[in-house]
């Protein structure tokens, strides 16, 4: 192997004592890049031009990033809204204090619809008893003085997963806007394949014909105290260029530095598509070294034997943290610039990488590895990953778990910490910081 220049970064453990933060209790860590995250959210909004909303998508834990943290990050650098898939997750936003806009894009029970109003959280409206049941709640709550209820309607354009017919667009809007306590905030739909031109342009051409009947009676705009907002592209939306933008983008995938799977962004977008810089990474330390005689197994059952004398590092890294057992024997890891082949079964904790022919001296515990990532010139990228374990990108990022630590990172520094155990007393390695449920953050000195 021929090395590429060394990882010269400063150690884990240094990164946090210098932001006063508390050492991890397990040596496998994702660390999310927020200079890139808000870098995104900049290249994403010149791509959706002026007047356009860009309200990013933090759902499932914000892509596997970390909610809270991510969307006090756009929220800082000045994202319009965010949306997400479930009541709950938006609650642990508004929780956390993000006071942006917030939209489900999924039916919520009726008897957490007053929350939702209170809160100021946005709820979607399509066919069926959920949206009979969300009227009737509102119309009930509207003479007790509660909240209006904001929903958005929406129109199933052809992906055949949610929302009211084309035929039927007229008439849920006209029961949004009639009934008391509700108020219309949206109209919207989800495009099946942004990579299908031909499909993703007739999605656009039925969205707007839906529209038509009700186009005069509405006032449409960006803003959304003084009008409905119209909302269609995604991340494959946006960077694939065949539809309009409407009055806001929902970009998830590309506000995390990925263009969706199977998308060759146009002309027009490839700059922006190209700017586009992943956010997470996955970091490792073995907790053994050893060196294993010829003819070894390695891992369960074992599709790994040793054809020589090797050299295998044991990385705390399993299938229980996302790291998809279909990756057993087709993945590498990164360590002082080189890959290094990950060999035998993934184990639910554990993954194994041979480490022989590293360069210098041998490897040891202290080495770092990158799993998801770049270190020296090399990359691997949530589409390798994704490829190797025949599926896409989304879950790969995801799959990551809870228990993995995440690392939150701007201006070159560690700025807060997000693992299960936050916010117990007498962390290790900790001098200060303010410790939540959720995360520990720095406090600058």
């Amino acid at each position: 192997m021929t090395p590429s220049p060394p990882d010269r970064r400063v150690p884990i453990e240094q990164r946090l004592r210098d932001a006063g933060l508390p050492a991890l209790a397990r040596m496998a860590w994702l660390e999310v890049d927020l200079d890139a995250l808000r870098a995104n959210l900049a290249t994403l909004r010149g791509a959706a031009g002026a007047g356009v909303r860009v309200e990013p998508v933090v759902k499932a834990d914000a892509y596997g990033h970390g909610a809270v943290p991510v969307a006090r990050a756009l929220e800082a650098a000045g994202a319009d809204g965010l949306s997400v898939a479930t009541l709950d997750e938006a609650i642990e936003l508004r929780d956390a204090g993000v006071t942006l806009p917030l939209l489900v894009l999924y039916p919520v029970p009726a008897a957490w619809l007053g929350e939702a109003a209170r809160l100021r959280i946005a709820v979607a409206l399509g066919a069926g008893e959920s949206a009979s049941e969300a009227l009737a709640s509102a119309r009930a709550a509207a003479g007790t003085g509660a909240a209006a209820l904001e929903v958005h309607v929406e129109v199933e354009t052809g992906l055949g997963r949610g929302g009211v017919l084309p035929a039927d667009a007229a008439s849920a809007v006209d029961a949004a806007r009639a009934t008391p306590g509700v108020r219309l905030g949206g109209v919207w739909t989800h495009l099946a394949a942004a990579d299908d031109n031909e499909l993703t342009v007739e999605q656009g051409r039925r969205f707007a014909s839906a529209m038509a009947p009700f186009a005069e009676a509405v006032a449409w705009g960006p803003d959304p105290a003084l009008a409905v907002r119209r909302h269609l592209a995604g991340s494959g939306g946006l960077l694939g260029d065949a539809v309009p933008r409407w009055d806001a983008v929902r970009t998830g995938l590309s506000i995390y530095g990925l263009v969706p799977d199977a998308l060759v962004p146009p002309s027009s977008t490839a700059a922006a598509a190209g700017a586009l810089r992943p956010v997470m990474a996955l970091h490792a330390r073995p907790v053994r070294v050893l060196e294993l005689p010829e003819g070894h197994g390695v891992s369960y059952g074992p599709t790994f034997i040793t054809q020589r004398p090797s050299r295998i590092a044991t990385l705390p890294v399993g299938y229980g943290d996302g790291w998809r057992r279909a990756f057993s024997d087709q993945t590498s890891a990164l360590v002082r610039g080189v890959r290094v082949p990950l060999v035998g079964r993934v184990a639910m904790d554990a993954v194994m990488a041979d480490v022989t022919e590293v360069p210098g001296p041998p490897v040891t515990e202290r080495d770092e590895f990158v799993l998801l990532g770049a270190q020296g010139g090399e990359r691997i990228t949530a589409h390798d990953l994704a490829a190797a374990g025949r599926t896409i990108s989304y879950e790969v990022m995801t799959g990551m778990s809870r228990r993995l630590a995440r690392v939150y990172h701007a201006a070159g520094s560690a700025v807060e910490t997000r693992t299960l155990v936050d916010g117990r007393p007498g962390w290790p390695g900790s001098s200060s910081g303010t410790a939540t449920s959720a995360t520990w953050r720095s406090t600058p000195s």
